[in-house]
């Protein structure tokens, strides 16, 4: 059993760690930097603000409002049920074919999620919308981060996890240091949820940071998503964000999920 623990986190941490590390090309980065540089000069200082304001409230409109309509996409209890059916098997006997099964709902999701959001992005581009496919953008995350944390186990009703999930978000979307800080404190609220310690992380404030980062990170795409026909380029930035936002939330949930297990068991790890 320990030995499973150990292949299977040493397995996750690689790619983790690959994710956290990843270095970008020093030569792509300087000449894009520029580019964006100067496309950022021409983006009014009020949109920069109504585009920080618009996620917020998205956010807000998405936790107070919009579960009932998001789960009305996907089936609840189906993906409930696969999760207890793969935890059941995995308490039985922990090995790889087994934690694969428990990977594929959120893998499924990641790749659904994407494609749409690229059509829905791609079309709002072209009729030169940007600001307004915010609340769709919104919930199409949303969506992809409630089946991802259903895969591996974890409702998203409380306020805890809600924060849980705005971080995840937020380590997904930003580079370097930044990237492995998030990272850890992400690893650190999972475990404070999971063994109900205290927490020190608001939902208000992190609804904040998360609206903040987003709109940093799509910030020159929706100026340019509010052009028509250069706008088209909204939804390949669209599926970038989900397929990070995805690919991150499988690998923290995934982690959690494995190091709960090891808490149960009581394996070292």
């Amino acid at each position: 059993m320990d030995r499973e623990f150990n292949k299977q986190f040493k397995r996750l941490n690689k790619i983790e760690n690959k994710i956290l590390n990843k270095k970008e090309n020093t030569l792509l980065k300087s000449k894009t930097a520029r580019i964006m540089d100067k496309l950022q000069e021409k983006i009014p200082k009020k949109l920069k603000l109504a585009l920080e304001a618009a996620f917020l409230k998205s956010f807000k409109l998405v936790f107070e409002k919009g579960n009932t309509y998001i789960e009305k996409t996907y089936s609840k209890d189906r993906i409930k049920l696969e999760h207890d059916l793969n935890n059941y098997a995995i308490d039985k006997k922990l090995c790889n074919k087994y934690i694969k099964r428990l990977d594929t709902p959120a893998k499924h999701s990641k790749r659904l999620n994407s494609t749409l959001t690229i059509l829905e992005g791609g079309v709002l581009g072209l009729l030169g919308i940007g600001l307004p496919d915010i609340p769709l953008l919104i919930s199409m995350i949303m969506k992809t981060m409630y089946e991802i944390a259903l895969s591996y186990g974890y409702d998203y009703e409380s306020n805890e996890e809600k924060t849980y999930i705005l971080l995840i978000i937020c380590g997904a979307l930003v580079h370097g240091e930044k990237k492995k800080e998030i990272s850890e404190q992400i690893d650190q609220l999972g475990t404070q949820i999971d063994t109900q310690s205290q927490i020190d992380i608001t939902l208000d404030d992190q609804m904040n940071r998360t609206a903040h980062i987003l709109s940093e990170a799509m910030l020159t795409a929706k100026f340019i998503q509010g052009i028509p026909f250069i706008g088209v380029i909204g939804g390949v930035v669209n599926f970038n964000i989900i397929d990070k936002i995805g690919k991150f939330a499988a690998i923290k949930y995934k982690k959690r999920y494995l190091l709960k297990k090891a808490r149960e068991k009581n394996v070292q790890i």
